[in-house]
C-alpha cells in the first residue's frame, strides 16, 4: 500500500533540495505529484496517469506507449493500482500491447476516466476490474475504422456493403479489423470486470459497442449512466465527492500544463514523469 508521502516544499517552510532554478522549471510536475500522493493516501492505491491532450493534439495510442507504461508499473509500491486515462483512442495493435502490459503485471487494476477514454481507450478501460466515472466522463464505441482515399470509413459499413466494393481485400481487411477488436475486448471483459458472464451476453454487448447498430457515430457518448446500463462495472463519483474533486483538479492540471508546455502526452506517477511531444 502506498505510504504517507513526506511533506515537502511548498507544504513546509524548508526550501526544496533542488536548486531554485531547477525546482521552478519543474514545479508543475512537483505540484501534480503532490496531488497524486494525496489521492493515493485517500484510496490506498498507487495512481498511474496516462494523459493525452485530446483537445490540442492529434496524439493517439501508439507503439511507444507500452514503454512508458511499463516504467510506471515498475515503480509501483503495491499491487493495487489505479490508472487515470484520457485519450481519443488509437492503433489497435498498440492497444493490444498496452493491454498485455497491464494484464501481465498481475495487479488489482481500476481505471479512472475523468473526462474521456474513447474508441481503443475504452478497450484499455476494459482491463480494469471496474471503471471510475463522473458526470463529465465518457467512454465510446469500439468499432474500428480504416482509411480509404484519406477518409476514415467504419469497418462495419464496409462489411455490410461488401457487394459494392470492387476490391475484396478491403472487405477482408475490414473483417479482420472487426475480429481483432472484438476478440481483444471480449478477452479483457471475460477475464476482468465481466468474468463469469455468459458468452452470449458478452457477444450481445460487443454487438452494441463494435458495430453501428446501437451507436451510429464513432464519437457517440457513453456516459456514466449508459455505461452502467450496458452492464459494465462502474463506480460513479458525484461532483461533491472529495475524491472526485481531487481527480478533476489533477486532470485540469494536466490539461493546462500540456497546453502551456506543448506536451502531447504525459505518463506520470509519484516519482516518474515522462512528457511526450508528437509533432506529426
Amino acid at each position: 500500500m502506498p505510504g504517507k508521502q513526506k511533506e515537502c516544499f511548498p507544504r513546509n517552510s524548508t526550501p526544496p533540495g533542488q536548486s531554485p532554478l531547477f525546482w521552478v522549471e519543474n514545479k508543475d510536475r512537483y505540484l501534480r505529484q503532490l496531488l497524486i500522493g494525496d489521492i493515493e493516501a485517500e484510496t490506498g492505491r498507487d495512481l498511474l496517469v496516462y494523459f493525452t491532450d485530446c483537445d490540442r493534439s492529434h496524439a493517439q495510442i501508439d507503439q511507444t506507449d507500452d514503454i512508458y507504461l511499463s516504467e510506471l508499473l515498475g515503480d509501483r509500491r503495491s499491487n493495487k493500482v489505479d490508472l487515470l486515462i484520457e485519450t481519443n483512442g488509437g492503433i489497435t495493435d498498440a492497444t493490444e500491447k498496452v493491454c498485455a502490459v497491464l494484464q501481465n503485471a498481475k495487479i488489482d487494476l481500476r481505471v479512472i476516466v475523468p473526462r474521456r477514454a474513447k474508441s481503443n481507450g475504452t478497450v484499455i478501460a476494459f482491463c480494469g476490474s471496474s471503471i471510475v466515472m463522473g458526470n463529465d466522463s465518457e467512454l465510446g464505441p469500439i468499432d474500428p475504422n480504416i482509411v480509404l482515399n484519406g477518409t476514415p470509413i467504419p469497418c462495419d459499413f464496409i462489411v455490410k456493403a461488401a457487394g459494392q466494393f470492387n476490391d475484396p481485400l478491403v472487405v477482408q481487411f475490414a473483417q479482420s479489423a472487426i475480429k481483432q477488436t472484438r476478440k481483444l475486448a471480449k478477452q479483457l471483459l471475460g477475464a476482468g470486470m465481466l468474468k463469469g458472464t455468459a458468452e452470449r451476453d458478452l457477444d450481445q454487448l460487443l454487438n452494441k459497442l463494435a458495430t453501428r447498430d446501437q451507436y451510429h457515430s464513432h464519437g457517440s457518448v457513453i456516459d456514466v449512466t449508459e455505461a452502467a446500463a450496458l452492464g459494465l462495472k462502474i463506480e460513479h463519483l458525484t461532483p461533491d465527492t472529495p475524491l472526485w474533486q481531487r481527480i478533476w483538479l489533477l486532470r485540469s492540471m494536466y490539461s493546462f500544463d500540456c497546453r502551456q508546455r506543448g506536451y502531447s502526452k504525459l505518463f506520470e506517477a509519484r516519482r516518474i514523469s515522462s512528457p511526450v511531444v508528437v509533432t506529426a
